[in-house]
């Protein structure tokens, strides 16, 4: 944390601005920084244009007599949200697969994204030749809507995972490592943020899993072409071996099973990072159970009527309710997700943040981060912790040097809530703005309709 204000080159400096930018000052700020240590009561942060300028207790900050100073003492301003797994323009409403990634239906979830406090945000899959165009526009700021990142089309198995019926432009299924090879290096003449595989054969629904030698030519040839590559996963025997193969992000928690030492000594050895998804499964059933925080106003507005009218049909509830043997076995997956989650937290394994947003109906962008970080409290993380692996750390898995903490030279990507999240992770949910690129996009989330 700040021993004393910091101030970024070319800073504000004894009450005179060093250019024409204007500069916006919030005063009495409790700030969380993003760097996991107490948040500091009184702060002040000194925005000029697109960056943080100085930051730090305020009696420690110099306020620019020319700034606009706005008072926010009572509430807490931490750094914007960063997702390492979501998807784009799979869904809309309660449909989901082709003929969805349209520039009207990725720009409304990029900004459902960033009204939620989601300010940049990977697309791990399933992007379509309008992906590069969309990029360059949301992280240039000229629609409002989260920062893109994206890992192209992805690869999966033929007839197997992922069971979702997207484009032939938005999914490469090779069959051999050679078809493996030449569509990782179609994929990096696009030059995206990572490369995604889809190994498992989720819960044993599919007929095959990806074979070793497919994912082995991916993520060695990936390697070759100065990319990293992110893996779908299930089982712990699966996340072992493509630790061991090279894979650099395990971009779903393992379930089936506890992990081990061995698999937390390699991750640790070869810097092998872990998103856990805890809400994947949970999605499946919670909606059905009707949970007291479907009735408020923050989970309201982030649902499309389509989506709201499935919620409410009693028949939809009961169907998926109704097979007992897959609820079982979906809360046993969530229990496990929590369990190792804790285990490798606490072995300092990399965690980065993520829900699998956008990729089925029952993943809604933005809340289900929310619902991601209260999961990762349940797990045994402090709310601290959550907040820092949502913020710092999934902005290094990204190599994001400009984001993910509050400090002095960062781009001013930020949220500003009611209530305390270091002590009650809930109060993240009660976003009174939110801020990107040093301007204020939003307010509260009853100001957004879906």
């Amino acid at each position: 944390m700040f021993a004393c204000a910091r101030q970024a080159p070319d800073a504000v400096r004894g009450g005179e601005r060093t250019s024409s930018v204007s500069v916006v000052v919030l005063k009495g700020a409790r700030l969380i920084d993003g760097e996991g240590g107490p948040p500091i009561e009184d702060a002040t942060l000194v925005i000029e244009g697109e960056t943080i300028r100085a930051v730090g207790p305020s009696s420690d900050v110099a306020v620019p007599d020319s700034a606009q100073v706005i008072d926010v003492r009572g509430k807490s301003v931490l750094p914007g949200l960063v997702v390492n797994h979501a998807h784009l323009g799979v869904v809309d409403g309660t449909q989901s697969g082709s003929g969805h990634y349209t520039r009207d239906n990725v720009a409304r979830q990029a900004r459902q994204y960033e009204v939620y406090g989601v300010t940049t945000v990977t697309s791990l899959g399933f992007n379509t030749a309008l992906f590069p165009s969309l990029q360059e526009e949301f992280n240039a700021g000229a629609p409002r809507g989260a920062d893109l990142l994206g890992a192209d089309r992805g690869l999966g198995v033929p007839s197997a995972a992922p069971p979702v019926n997207v484009g032939e432009d938005q999914l490469y299924r090779p069959r051999t490592p050679e078809e493996a090879r030449a569509a990782v290096r179609e994929t990096a003449s696009r030059r995206p943020a990572l490369v995604k595989i889809w190994v498992d054969d989720f819960h044993g629904t599919l007929p095959t899993k990806m074979a070793p030698d497919v994912y082995a030519a991916i993520i060695y040839e990936a390697h070759q072409q100065k990319l990293r590559v992110a893996a779908h996963v299930y089982y712990l025997e699966d996340a072992k071996r493509l630790v061991r193969d090279g894979v650099d992000i395990l971009a779903h928690g393992v379930r089936d099973r506890p992990v081990d030492e061995e698999l937390v000594r390699e991750m640790k050895a070869r810097g092998t990072w872990y998103v856990p998804t805890l809400g994947l499964d949970e999605t499946f059933y919670i909606f059905a159970e009707q949970p007291e925080w479907m009735r408020t106003p923050f989970f309201e507005h982030s649902v499309q009527p389509a989506l709201a009218a499935w919620f409410a049909d009693p028949a939809w509830r009961a169907k998926a309710l109704g097979d007992a043997k897959a609820l079982a076995e979906n809360k046993a997956s969530v229990a496990m997700n929590l369990r190792n989650l804790k285990t490798l937290h606490a072995d300092g394994v990399s965690i980065g943040f993520g829900s699998d947003s956008g990729a089925t109906p029952l993943r809604i962008p933005g809340f289900a981060e929310h619902r991601e970080l209260e999961l990762m409290v349940q797990a045994g993380l402090t709310p601290l912790a959550a907040l820092t692996h949502a913020t710092r750390d999934a902005a290094v898995l990204l190599k994001l040097q400009d984001r993910g903490t509050l400090a002095a030279g960062k781009r001013a990507d930020f949220i500003l809530v009611e209530g305390n999240p270091a002590v009650d992770i809930r109060d993240v949910h009660r976003i009174a703005g939110v801020w990107h690129r040093g301007r204020r996009v939003s307010g509260g989330v009853e100001e957004f309709t879906p």
